[in-house]
């Protein structure tokens, strides 16, 4: 009676499957990701092409390096809300700059304010405490400002998108995307540095507990500096592609994926509250955002509509997956 009263009871299906997918927590966003191609083809015979790929991909590139923004000041419990403006005003400048600077000139003038806004967001924070959310918000509507004083100021000598970022924005060489060669190299030293590295570790060490980290010696202000300017620089970066893919520069360029870039985050396994993520999970969230999108456009959704549709997807998608996780 003892030993068949202790014996341990069986594990059910559905328990091991749970464990399973905690333990691998990417399967549930690629099924997702294969879900959403898979309708999106029953609705559109023949659109899942070469073509479409490459046209996929070149959209996903720019939100998905955004989203490592995100993922990076995340894994630290903050947000970076500025990456939409730094990328806007970077892509700008370059845009008018090239009309009467050399490239590389003007591409060091494009990336100034970059820098700039780095360093003030990760002093902001690191130094004088201020909430990530307060602190980026405020960056952005001053660098929103400030560029539409520069607006005024070279409207008489016009703008030009450089050949080579078209080329690199929405060219396709052997059926990838050029932009290709920008985001590897991106996403290669993001993930390397979150998993290999002291300073991804660090990162992980603030965002799971600060003030364990603050009492091991590590300098917190320090990690942060460097972790917004490295936020920023990649947000520069960004918007010289994105102006390159769009082909029209203006004052709110990067603004609409400021809230995709932090929802393909979550989506892609980053807690918000710091210490847990990766840049992975985050470049398959870019993607499942960038075909739901295709995907409400097919289907001819008001913006309206398509605004709830997709908040609605986003926050379930999210819940579910972060129920997965924490059961872990």
């Amino acid at each position: 009676m003892t030993d068949i009263a202790t014996m341990p009871r069986p594990v059910s299906f559905a328990r091991r499957l749970k464990r399973f997918m905690a333990d691998r927590p990417l399967i549930p966003l690629i099924i997702l990701l294969f879900i959403l191609v898979v309708i999106l083809q029953i609705l559109r015979p023949g659109i899942v092409n070469e073509r479409w790929l490459a046209n996929t991909a070149k959209f996903a590139i720019p939100l998905a390096i955004l989203a490592g923004c995100q993922t990076m000041t995340m894994l630290t419990g903050g947000i970076d809300l500025s990456v939409g403006t730094v990328a806007t005003m970077s892509a700008f400048i370059m845009a008018t700059q090239i009309v009467n600077q050399d490239p590389a000139v003007a591409f060091l003038l494009a990336m100034l304010p970059a820098v700039l806004i780095g360093l003030v967001n990760g002093i902001g924070v690191g130094v004088f405490r201020v909430h990530p959310l307060i602190m980026t918000l405020g960056t952005s509507l001053i660098g929103t400002g400030f560029l539409q004083v520069y607006q005024r100021t070279v409207i008489a000598s016009g703008a030009k998108i450089p050949d080579f970022l078209n080329w690199l924005g929405t060219g396709v060489t052997y059926g990838f995307p050029n932009a290709l060669l920008l985001f590897v190299p991106v996403a290669v030293l993001i993930v390397f540095m979150l998993n290999r590295t002291g300073f991804g570790r660090l990162l992980y060490a603030v965002g799971d507990n600060e003030r364990a980290a603050r009492l091991s010696g590590v300098r917190y202000w320090q990690v942060i500096t460097a972790l917004y300017i490295l936020s920023s620089l990649l947000a520069g970066i960004t918007g010289l592609l994105y102006i390159g893919l769009i082909k029209a520069p203006s004052l709110s360029l990067a603004e609409p994926l400021v809230l995709p870039s932090v929802a393909a985050a979550v989506i892609g396994g980053t807690s918000i509250f710091g210490g847990r993520g990766g840049y992975t999970g985050t470049i398959i969230g870019a993607l499942i955002l960038t075909v739901l999108t295709t995907l409400l456009t097919i289907l001819q959704m008001p913006e309206g509509g398509r605004r709830i549709l997709f908040g609605c997807i986003v926050l379930f998608v999210t819940a579910a997956y972060l129920r997965i996780v924490e059961d872990r």
